[in-house]
C-alpha cells in the first residue's frame, strides 16, 4: 500500500503537472482510499472552491473528499462574492491564500487559472478549464484500471468534440501508455498543442490517434467514450453541433466494432439519444456511475498529495 506522497509541483492545473510516476501512485492511492485501506486525516485544513461554472459531480466530489481528509470547504459562489464583481484575481488569490490551504478553481480561461496560482502561495487544482479537465481525465483512468487491471493492450477511443476532456484524456493517455483514438467531426478536433504535447511524451507516436471516422476509431477498442456536443458557454452553437454531430452517437450499432468486452463511459451529465442513446447508456457494458464515484477518490487522493 502506498502513502501520499508530495507532488513535485505546487499545483495541478494541468495533466502534465504530474509526471507519469506520480499519476500512477496517485491512481494507486485513490484505489486505496476507496477500499478504505487507507485513511489519511488532514485536521483544519480548507479547501476553497471558485466555481465560474455551475457543477454537480466536480463539487461534491470535491467537498466529500475533503471531509473524508477530515478538513473542511468554503464554497466561494461568484454571484455572491467580490469575485463576481471584478475583484482582480491577484487580489483574490493573495486574499485566500491568508484563509485556504488550497484552491480548487472551475472556470473559462486555462490562463485565469494560471494567474489565480501565479498569485497564491497555496496550491490550486484545476477542476475544469476551456482548454483540460484533469482530475476527470484521472477518474476516468481509475475506471479503466479497475476494469482491465493494468493499461497494457487497452485501447480508449472517445467520441465526439475534441473538448477540454478530449484534451485531459490524451494527456493522461500519454503518461500512462495508453493508446488513444479520438473521432469527432472536420473541425472539431483536440487543440493541436495539446497533441503535440502528447506526441512528446508517447514513446510510441501511433498510440494517439484523431479521426473523422467512428467506426475505425470503434473498431477493437476496449473503452468507448463520449462527452457532451455542446460544453457550457457554447449554448449558442448547439443547433449547429447537433447537426454536425450526426453519426457520432454511440449507439448498439457502433459498439458491434468494439471489442467484446468493452465498456461505455461518459463523464456527466449525458444527453440521451444526442451522444448516446439510452439504451447503451443503461446497459450493463456502461460504467458511468462507477466513473463519477471514482471522482471523489481520485480528488481525495490528490489533495492528499498537495497537502503534504
Amino acid at each position: 500500500m502506498l502513502n501520499p506522497v508530495k507532488l513535485a509541483n505546487k499545483n495541478f492545473l494541468s495533466s502534465l503537472d504530474i509526471s507519469s510516476e506520480e499519476l500512477f501512485n496517485i491512481l494507486e492511492i485513490a484505489k486505496n482510499f476507496k477500499s478504505k485501506d487507507l485513511k489519511i486525516k488532514l485536521n483544519d485544513k480548507v479547501l476553497g472552491l471558485i466555481f465560474d461554472k455551475s457543477s454537480t459531480r466536480t463539487r461534491v466530489s470535491f467537498q466529500v473528499a475533503m471531509s473524508r481528509l477530515g478538513g473542511t470547504t468554503v464554497d466561494l459562489n461568484p454571484t455572491t462574492s467580490q469575485i463576481g464583481r471584478g475583484e482582480p484575481i491577484r487580489d483574490t488569490a493573495r486574499v485566500l491564500s491568508k484563509y485556504c490551504d488550497v484552491l480548487a478553481i472551475r472556470t473559462f480561461k486555462q490562463s485565469d487559472l494560471e494567474e489565480y496560482s501565479k498569485w497564491s502561495s497555496k496550491p490550486v487544482i484545476n477542476a475544469l478549464t476551456d482548454l483540460e479537465h484533469p482530475c476527470q481525465a484521472i477518474a476516468d483512468y481509475m475506471t479503466i484500471k479497475e476494469e482491465f487491471v493494468d493499461f497494457r493492450n487497452v485501447v480508449l477511443t472517445f467520441i465526439g468534440d475534441g473538448n477540454n476532456v478530449a484534451n485531459s484524456l490524451i494527456l493522461c493517455g500519454a503518461l500512462l501508455g495508453v493508446e488513444v483514438r479520438i473521432a469527432c467531426p472536420k473541425g472539431y478536433e483536440p487543440n493541436s498543442l495539446i497533441i503535440n504535447k502528447a506526441n512528446e511524451i508517447y514513446k510510441n507516436k501511433n498510440l494517439l490517434k484523431i479521426t473523422n471516422e467512428p467506426q475505425a476509431a470503434v473498431s477493437g477498442a476496449n473503452v468507448i467514450y463520449t462527452d457532451v456536443w455542446s460544453s457550457m458557454g457554447e449554448e449558442n452553437q448547439k443547433e449547429q453541433k447537433d447537426k454536425e454531430f450526426k453519426g457520432f452517437t454511440i449507439d448498439s450499432e457502433l459498439l458491434a466494432h468494439a471489442d467484446k468486452d468493452a465498456i461505455v463511459l461518459h463523464c456527466l451529465p449525458a444527453y440521451r439519444s444526442k451522444e448516446i442513446t439510452d439504451e447503451v447508456f443503461e446497459s450493463k457494458i456502461s460504467r458511468i456511475f462507477e466513473q463519477a464515484e471514482n471522482r471523489m477518490h481520485v480528488q481525495q487522493a490528490l489533495l492528499s498529495c498537495l497537502l503534504q
